[in-house]
């Protein structure tokens, strides 16, 4: 399967904290679903910032993965962290092309505390490289 092998370079990445490894993991038609922008970011250059400043968010909060289902071209991932005392528990859903690269990304994030928690670290992360 070649999801496996994408999950596989995705836990290498964030093991190795490496977000430069995006490049060769996403496809350049790759879409990123956000918990919370309404619309869909598409293209690799959108789907590589937020997925870098995630890395750089969750990096030092015990990120880990604690369940995975891999099936086809799909793969979910569940994961949990702590960011300023607020456990956060998501999902991400992985669809690959047959390259094995990520053409979608989608994030969910639970409980709604812990979506704000990181909304806020986001967002000032990623305003602070716009300027």
């Amino acid at each position: 399967m070649k999801i496996q092998q994408t999950v596989k370079h995705w836990h290498t990445l964030i093991e190795k904290n490496q977000p430069e490894l995006l490049n060769l993991l996403l496809a350049d038609d790759a879409v990123f679903h956000s918990p919370v922008l309404h619309t869909p970011q598409k293209g690799k250059a959108l789907t590589k910032m937020y997925l870098s400043a995630a890395m750089h968010v969750f990096d030092g909060s015990g990120f880990h993965y604690k369940k995975e289902i891999l099936q086809g071209n799909y793969a979910a991932l569940e994961f949990e962290a702590e960011i300023d005392g607020v456990i956060i528990n998501g999902v991400d859903i992985i669809t690959c092309n047959d390259k094995s690269q990520v053409t979608e990304f989608k994030v969910m994030i639970r409980p709604a505390k812990g979506l704000q928690k990181l909304q806020e670290k986001m967002l000032a992360l990623l305003q602070g490289k716009q300027k």
